[in-house]
């Protein structure tokens, strides 16, 4: 089974890789591939304290650290697929590239 979400700019909440932000291009099982993709490496919600809530409300961009863009990323071990709201996608990409 897929999922209805390709084509759309999800979260991807993985077991071991962490959570990324892209458009859904492929799902097979457990192995998604997004397209234009970047790590949420430290997140922070507007409103709420989950991915659910940033998914539909965005992030803080200045608490949050969020990795450059690259072109595509396969995840080997999804274990969410979160559609974003049209809010959620400007906040995260509107976010600045984290520095070390």
């Amino acid at each position: 089974m897929t999922t209805p979400h390709i084509g759309k700019r999800c979260i991807i909440r993985a077991y071991a890789s962490g959570v990324h932000f892209g458009t859904l291009a492929a799902q097979d099982g457990r192995q998604v591939e997004l397209t234009d993709a970047r790590r949420l490496w430290r997140w922070y919600a507007k409103d709420g304290i989950s991915l659910s809530e940033v998914s539909q409300n965005g992030i803080v961009a200045k608490e949050s650290r969020i990795a450059q863009a690259v072109p595509s990323i396969t995840i080997l071990d999804a274990l969410e697929i979160i559609p974003c709201s049209d809010a959620a996608v400007a906040s995260i990409e509107g976010a600045e590239v984290a520095q070390p």
